[in-house]
C-alpha cells in the first residue's frame, strides 16, 4: 500500500513515511493510492471478533509495511485492559428501534479522539524507527477542544517525542481547557491563541511547511509531525470503529449481513465522517452518510450547493468542537471524487486561501450528493434534543451528539428513510456540563462552578460522571501562556528547542 498527496499525485510514500511526516511537504494530505476491499465473508468473520481483533484485521490492509507483530503490539498497547471504561472500546447502544448510538467516548479523556490518539503514538513510534532516521518527533496540534487533550494524554512521556498543543483561548469549554492546562508529562506543552480554531489550524500548517522552522528543528535532531486528522495515522483507526459498529449490529441480530445502514456524524473538520466514507468505499454496506453541523454550517452549505464559502460570521456555540470554518479533511474527499486530479485540488485550496471560497461544479457536487446528506442544528435545537431524548429515552447525550441526532431526525422526517442508523456520539455529556444542564433544567447551574455542575448533573439524571473528569478538581494548572497567531512558531521553538 502506497500513499500519495492531494496536491501532488506523483508522490509515492509508504505508510510509515506518511505517518511520520504528518503532512506532505507540498502542503497536501496523504491518502492511499488505492482503497482495500472487504467482502461480506470478511464482515462475517470480523463480527465474531472483539474490537481489538477487528482492529488487528483491518489496520494491516492500510499499513502493509508494518509486520503482523508490530500491528498487534500497537493495538494491544492502545486498547490495554482498563484504559477504556467499556471492554467493547466503542459500544453501540440502541436508542430506539432502528436508531443506534455509537459511543466513542469511553477512553481516558472522554472524547472520540481517544480511540485514534491512544493508537497513534504506537503507530508513530514504529513509523519513526522505519522512516525518521533517528530524529526526535515534534508533534504539533491545533485543537477545538477534544483533540488537544487526547493527543497530550496519548503522547505523554512517549520516548522520542515532544508535543505542543494550540487551542482558541475563548473557544473551548471550561472542562476541555482544564483538561489541557493541567496535563502531566515532561514532553508536553500547551498554549492558547488569540483567535479561533481555524487560526490555530492555519498556524500549525504554516509552521509545518516553513523551511526555516524545519531547518532549525533538523539542526537539533528533530522533525515535525502531526496528531491532527491531517495525519493519516489519526484517520485510519477511525475507519475501524465504523466497521466495528456494523459488526456489532450484525452480531446482535439488529441487521443481516449485507443490509444497508446510515451513518450520522457531527463534524467540523470532516475527518470523522471521512473515515466513515472510507469504510463505505472499502465495501461496508452504507446507504447514506449524514453530515451534521452546528450554526457554523459551512459543510452543510457546501454539500447542498457545491460552493465552499468561509466568508461568513463565525459563531461560538454550545458544541465548540465543531466551531470550524475551514474543514481540512474535505481536501481528501475532493481528491478522491475528482479522479485524483491534484491540479484541481490545488486550485480549489488556493482559491479558498486567497478568495475565501471555491466552487467544485455540478459534476463533483452530484457525486457528493450521491454519498452524503447534510443538515445543521443551532443551540436552541441542540438543547431541545438533549431534553427530549433524556425525558423520552432516559439517554443523556452531549451537545455534539445532540446536533447529530437532531439533524438525523429532521432528515428522516423529510425523506422517510427508515434505514437502520448509527449516530456517532463524540463526547461525554459531562464535558459540556453547563450546556447540558441548561437543556435539562435552566436554573440548575445558577451560581455553580464547573465541579459543582458535575454533581448537579449527576443528581438530576442519575448518570455516572467519568472519574477522570472528577479527578481534575484541585489539579494544578501548568500552562497559562497565550500568544497571538504570529507568535505560534516562537512558542513551539521555546517549548521544544530553547
Amino acid at each position: 500500500m502506497l500513499y500519495t498527496s492531494t496536491r501532488d499525485s506523483s508522490v509515492r510514500v509508504n505508510s510509515a513515511q506518511a505517518i511520520t511526516q504528518g503532512i506532505s511537504p507540498d502542503g497536501g494530505l496523504h491518502l492511499p493510492v488505492s482503497i482495500p476491499q472487504i467482502s461480506a465473508d470478511d464482515i462475517e468473520r470480523l463480527a465474531a471478533l472483539d474490537y481489538k481483533g477487528r482492529a488487528k484485521a483491518i489496520l494491516p490492509l492500510y499499513l502493509t509495511d508494518f509486520s503482523r507483530e508490530e500491528i498487534d503490539d500497537c493495538v494491544d498497547g492502545a486498547y490495554v485492559d482498563g484504559k477504556f471504561s467499556s471492554e467493547k472500546i466503542a459500544p453501540v447502544v440502541g436508542l430506539e428501534n432502528g436508531v443506534n448510538i455509537l459511543e466513542l467516548w469511553k477512553g481516558p479523556t472522554c472524547a472520540f479522539k481517544d480511540i485514534a490518539l491512544q493508537l497513534l503514538p504506537h503507530l508513530l513510534t514504529v513509523s519513526a524507527k522505519k522512516a525518521a532516521g533517528g530524529k526526535k518527533i515534534v508533534i504539533l496540534v491545533a485543537t477545538s477542544g477534544d483533540t488537544g487533550k487526547a493527543a497530550l494524554e496519548g503522547f505523554r512521556d512517549v520516548p522520542g517525542t515532544k508535543i505542543t498543543v494550540f487551542y482558541p483561548n475563548d473557544g473551548v469549554s471550561p472542562m476541555q481547557k482544564l483538561q489541557m492546562t493541567t496535563q502531566e508529562g515532561g514532553n508536553v506543552s500547551v498554549c492558547a491563541i488569540n483567535g479561533n480554531f481555524d487560526d490555530a489550524q492555519n498556524g500549525v500548517k504554516a509552521i509545518f511547511t516553513d523551511k526555516g522552522a524545519n531547518e532549525r528543528l533538523a539542526a537539533h535532531g528533530m522533525m515535525f509531525s502531526s496528531a491532527n486528522s491531517i495525519n493519516w495515522g489519526r484517520l485510519v483507526p477511525q475507519i475501524v470503529y465504523y466497521i466495528s459498529a456494523y459488526c456489532d449490529l450484525l452480531a446482535e441480530g439488529k441487521i443481516k449481513n449485507g443490509d444497508l445502514i446510515n451513518i450520522v456524524v457531527p463534524t467540523g473538520n470532516f475527518g470523522n465522517i471521512l473515515a466513515a466514507c472510507y469504510a463505505r468505499e472499502m465495501g461496508l454496506p452504507v446507504n447514506k452518510l449524514i453530515c451534521a453541523s452546528n450554526k457554523n454550517k459551512v459543510l452543510t452549505d457546501f454539500i447542498e450547493t457545491g460552493v465552499y464559502d468561509r466568508r461568513r460570521e463565525f459563531f461560538v456555540t454550545s458544541s465548540p468542537s465543531m466551531d470550524i470554518l475551514i474543514s481540512s479533511n474535505l481536501e481528501r474527499l475532493l481528491f478522491l471524487l475528482g479522479g485524483c486530479d491534484d491540479a484541481r485540488v490545488k486550485a480549489w485550496m488556493k482559491s479558498l486561501s486567497e478568495n475565501g471560497y471555491y466552487d467544485v461544479g455540478d459534476g463533483i457536487k452530484a457525486k457528493i450528493n450521491s454519498l452524503f446528506a447534510a443538515g445543521y442544528c443551532d443551540d436552541e435545537g441542540t438543547k431541545a434534543l438533549i431534553k427530549n431524548v433524556f425525558e423520552s429515552r432516559k439517554y443523556l447525550c452531549d451537545t455534539h451528539t445532540a446536533v447529530a441526532a437532531a439533524v438525523y431526525y429532521k432528515y428522516r422526517a423529510q425523506t422517510c428513510d427508515k434505514t437502520p442508523t448509527v449516530i456517532a456520539s463524540t463526547a461525554s455529556p459531562y464535558k459540556f456540563c453547563a450546556s447540558v444542564l441548561d437543556a435539562l433544567s435552566p436554573s440548575a447551574r445558577a451560581g455553580l462552578d464547573e465541579f459543582q455542575m458535575l454533581e448537579a448533573l449527576k443528581r438530576l439524571t442519575g448518570v455516572p460522571c467519568p472519574p477522570r473528569l472528577e479527578e481534575l478538581r484541585g489539579k494544578k494548572v501548568r500552562f497559562t501562556e497565550v500568544c497571538d497567531i504570529g507568535g505560534m512558531e516562537q512558542a513551539v521553538m521555546k517549548a521544544v528547542v530553547d
